[in-house]
């Protein structure tokens, strides 16, 4: 059970799972209310949750620990994150969840060019033959 919990797939697949269920549940949530409104909620309840976590963790005296450079970075992430799921709701308060999901999931062929061009990440011929395929399949999913 140690290795499983020390297992990046592991963990990546609940991300999986839960993304999946958080489409899902904000279709069904986002009916009837402005996007803007369901995406404050939705942050309101992940602050609460992860805030906690921090404290339940014994964790809170990291923060004031945090480098300069990983706080401005996580900063900007939390504001990518912020602008990603105000597009992500409204295109749910427009869209079918079954085709918004997987043109929100072309973020993975994205990761693996930015990973590449901005990080310096290599992949291999197999690699990048899988991101086409997720980047069409994607397509597809969402055509009509």
């Amino acid at each position: 059970m140690v290795d499983l919990l020390q297992s990046w797939r592991f963990w990546a697949l609940l991300s999986a799972g839960f993304a999946a269920l958080t489409a899902i549940l904000a279709k069904v949530g986002v009916t009837g209310v402005d996007s803007d409104v369901a995406t404050f909620v939705r942050t309101v309840v992940i602050l609460f949750l992860t805030g906690a976590i921090v404290v339940a963790a014994g964790q809170t005296q990291a923060l004031g620990q945090l480098p300069g450079r990983s706080a401005l970075f996580l900063v900007l992430s939390g504001l990518a994150t912020g602008a990603s799921w105000l597009c992500y709701f409204r295109a749910l308060s427009l869209g079918d969840a079954g085709r918004v999901a997987p043109i929100d999931k072309l973020s993975v062929v994205l990761v693996a060019i930015f990973g590449v061009v901005i990080l310096g990440e290599r992949l291999s011929g197999m690699n990048w033959l899988g991101v086409m395929l997720i980047g069409v399949g994607a397509v597809l999913v969402a055509y009509r």
